[in-house]
């Protein structure tokens, strides 16, 4: 490429990555149901925009620290101390019957309906068990649902995203060795998770020291913020595929709760940098879906969400919150909200790339259909999310309040 098309392929995706954001926030609609079709339009129409031109092989490991980047930012926002008791339970009830039922959904309806292989299959089924704070925060956002609601919500969010990196690293690699027995996968996984622990347990020392130790500015103190994370989640991802994940949400849990940390009650990470990672993501990654890769797959994953929406997300809840004492219509809420997000685009850019080399049947849908869930689920929850959270008395009281007076 040129230098006068790489400053405009620069350019325009920061305009588009803003502007859509602009855009929704005018007509009051979530961000991504306006950066999605952004980026996937300008993609078709120039190739001055793809980030596989304009960054090259460092694109992949620059979406891996930024996607570190939103976690820590949604770690910090995440209050222990909130979630107890029964809302515990659903939490990890949410995330292990979420997880579960997804994978083998996809994994399932794949074969038959995107005419993929097995193998194919199984890694886009790991790949769609993840949700997210980039695109659950900004839904809730709009909805402002009880505290409850809200709490719950936001903590499968933000924990399925590493657990679903990690299940879909580990999967992949297991796909492209076939010798590896279902005890080895679980060793593999292990593995991981060590490594992601080990590096919040260095990271945390680190921004207890920068944050709790050392008198800095807070200037400093926000640079030095990113740095740790940056380096600890590319040094754990250097030891294994996607553990830096681990390492970011953890450190932002628990770094805020260290003696001698003051919470941060602002976040400059989140108000500026993270709204603008999540759009150039968003952006560039939709980008990379071309129309013709979606040729034969629109109806048939379309298909493949409704099952996701109508069946597997609504048993996966009522399972999670069966005696939980919630009333039917807060059940039913946490069941109509699971949209796939950046992590699930991520990884699908990455795992795709890599199966399509080594010959697996159907691996080149991984990515299209992926983009399609994506965009289907965060159309429909976004669109719907606040009228059905209405109907079903889930929103926070003051909110419905605010609403009846703006009627009157």
């Amino acid at each position: 490429m040129t230098t006068d098309e790489i400053l405009f392929g620069v350019g325009l995706t920061f305009v588009l990555a803003v502007g859509s954001q602009v855009i929704a926030a005018l007509i009051r609609v979530p961000a991504l149901i306006v950066l999605l079709p952004a980026g996937f339009v300008a993609g078709a129409l120039t190739d001055d925009i793809h980030p596989d031109r304009l960054l090259g092989a460092a694109f992949q490991p620059l979406v891996s620290m930024a996607v570190a980047l939103i976690l820590y930012d949604a770690g910090l926002g995440l209050d222990p101390r909130k979630l107890q008791g029964g809302m515990r339970r659903i939490v990890i009830r949410l995330i292990v019957l979420g997880v579960g039922l997804s994978w083998a959904t996809v994994a399932l309806l794949a074969v038959p309906l995107l005419g993929m292989s097995g193998d194919a299959a199984v890694v886009l089924g790991a790949i769609l068990v993840v949700s997210g704070p980039t695109v659950v925060g900004p839904l809730l956002a709009f909805v402002r649902p009880k505290d409850r609601l809200q709490q719950i919500l936001t903590w499968e969010g933000s924990l399925v995203d590493p657990i679903g990196g990690l299940l879909g690293a580990v999967i992949f690699a297991a796909v492209l060795d076939h010798g590896d027995t279902i005890g080895g996968q679980v060793v593999q996984f292990a593995i991981s998770l060590g490594v992601g622990l080990a590096g919040a347990v260095v990271g945390t020392v680190l921004l207890w020291m920068l944050l709790g130790k050392l008198q800095l500015s807070d200037v400093l103190r926000n640079c030095g913020q990113l740095a740790t994370v940056v380096a600890v989640a590319a040094a754990c991802d250097m030891v294994r595929d996607d553990t830096g994940l681990i390492a970011a949400i953890i450190m932002g849990l628990v770094v805020v709760h260290l003696p001698g940390v003051a919470r941060l009650e602002r976040r400059p990470i989140s108000e500026t940098l993270v709204q603008l990672i999540i759009g150039l993501l968003f952006v560039s990654i939709s980008s990379t879906v071309t129309p013709a890769s979606l040729h034969h797959l629109v109806f048939p994953t379309l298909g493949l969400v409704a099952v996701l929406v109508l069946l597997t997300r609504p048993l996966a809840a009522s399972l999670a919150t069966l005696g939980s004492g919630l009333p039917g219509g807060e059940r039913t809420f946490i069941a109509w909200m699971a949209p796939r997000g950046i992590v699930a685009a991520a990884s699908a850019t990455t795992f795709s790339e890599g199966l399509v080399s080594a010959g697996i049947k159907g691996a080149s849908k991984i990515l299209p259909a992926t983009f399609l869930v994506i965009a289907a689920t965060v159309a429909l929850y976004g669109l719907t999310a606040v009228p059905v959270a209405r109907r079903l008395g889930a929103t926070a009281p003051e909110v419905d309040e605010h609403r009846d007076e703006k009627s009157r």
